[in-house]
């Protein structure tokens, strides 16, 4: 298996490990004493209403291919593995949060991106609602629902391994949470400290 295909298969069993979190409503790398900044509400409504589109198309294609039914039991595999990874991708930002413990800011985007910054390594932390994100380099976007609403200035970068396994350097993380006031001064605090 290359290692795209290898990296491909891990995000989705890591998907579907958090829907099993889910169910359980166990989160993913909170430490005891760590401090938890869910994202997920932002894009809960488009993943229930995308869920439920493909439910709706998967109906339409058993009446469509009724009279077919090989074909009819393929497609109903294809439409059921993407009903699962539609709650998987949901799940997986349910089950892991972003992370702040004593010396690190663990950001993450579901299963896809998980990003160790070492409070050292901040410069500034500023609240900021952005909804448009062009792609520049050395910047990661890790936007809900095309929301960012912190941004996290590096003094120096850090490294970020996307999901096809390619490195980049990353000065600039903007992301969203929840209570974003509450993310900006526990680290604005954690930084004075």
């Amino acid at each position: 298996m290359s290692g795209a295909l290898r990296l491909l298969a891990g995000h989705e069993l890591r998907m579907l490990g958090s829907l099993g979190r889910w169910v359980a409503r166990r989160r993913h790398g909170v430490p005891a004493g760590a401090s938890a900044f869910p994202y997920a509400r932002g894009q809960a409504a488009m993943m229930y209403g995308f869920a439920f589109v493909c439910l709706v198309e998967s109906v339409g294609m058993a009446v469509l291919l009724r009279d077919h039914p090989v074909l009819h039991r393929v497609v109903l595999v294809l439409d059921v593995y993407t009903v699962v990874m539609v709650l998987g991708l949901h799940a997986a930002a349910v089950t892991r949060p972003h992370v702040l413990t004593g010396d690190a800011l663990r950001v993450r985007r579901g299963a896809q991106v998980d990003l160790w910054i070492p409070v050292e390594r901040i410069a500034a932390v500023r609240r900021e609602n952005r909804y448009t994100h062009t792609p520049v380099e050395g910047e990661l976007n890790l936007d809900v629902g095309a929301q960012t609403s912190v941004v996290v200035e590096l003094a120096t970068p850090v490294r970020h391994v996307t999901l096809l396994g390619r490195a980049v350097d990353v000065r600039v993380v903007r992301l969203h949470a929840e209570d974003p006031e509450r993310l900006a001064r526990a680290l604005k605090s954690l930084m004075r400290a």
